[in-house]
């Protein structure tokens, strides 16, 4: 089986604890781990990947008390307005995966337009989940075949993982080879639940804001000595 690691996906876990760690306020841990996102994404085209998939903002982050979701929301703005262009200019194309219905019509638009505006770039694709959670992600797929096949569009014996791969918001990148999550804790926290069936998993114990290229090589390393079976042996 091929080992060659295509598409990494990482939970950025721990801008919280980097934050009381240092004693500042929670939104500087959030800042810094905006920093070191930037940073990652240029190492991982560095290090020929194609895809990188970052969980930036779950469902469930919006439960969190409310200075720090609008603390959130401010800083993913000024990302979008302002950062994203760097990344942009380096043939990057970035996409958003989530429940855009849920975000501001200024958020939504930006991220329209960024789409937009990188299409054709194709050094390496960016997927950003932002206001995205698994279940509810494959909860849509399922409303979405039983109104094809309500409208008699479909067979029910056409229904198969290719077709529902296609209704995911994942439907144009292939599955991660790899998940990674920082920070230490161990669990996949409602991420890519149908696309991670036999990805490669890889917890560090760097807290996202530290996460560097050095970590990241580590991890790729330790990923090209493991061999995937894909339950197949």
């Amino acid at each position: 089986m091929s080992n060659e690691l295509k598409h990494l996906a990482i939970i950025m876990d721990g801008n919280r604890r980097w934050a009381r760690k240092h004693n500042l306020p929670i939104a500087a841990g959030h800042q810094q781990g905006t920093k070191t996102l930037e940073q990652i994404c240029r190492d991982v085209r560095d290090l020929g990947i194609k895809y990188l998939t970052l969980y930036a903002f779950s469902t469930e982050n919006w439960q969190r008390e409310p200075e720090e979701v609008g603390s959130l929301m401010k800083i993913l703005r000024q990302y979008l307005q302002n950062d994203l262009q760097e990344i942009q200019k380096e043939n990057v194309r970035i996409i958003f995966i989530g429940e855009r219905q849920m975000l501001d019509k200024d958020i939504i638009d930006s991220m329209r337009r960024i789409e937009k505006q990188t299409e054709t770039n194709s050094d390496m694709t960016l997927c950003l989940a932002i206001s995205y959670g698994s279940r509810q992600e494959i909860l849509n797929a399922v409303r979405q075949i039983a109104k094809l096949a309500r409208a008699e569009e479909i067979k029910i014996e056409d229904i198969d993982e290719k077709l529902f791969s296609k209704m995911l918001y994942t439907k144009d990148i292939p599955d991660p080879d790899l998940i990674v999550r920082t920070s230490g804790e161990q669990r996949l926290s409602n991420y890519l639940l149908w696309q991670l069936a036999y990805s490669e998993i890889y917890f560090s114990d760097v807290l996202w804001p530290d996460f560097n290229r050095e970590e990241l090589e580590k991890i790729v390393e330790n990923y090209h000595l493991r061999e995937r079976r894909y339950g197949k042996s």
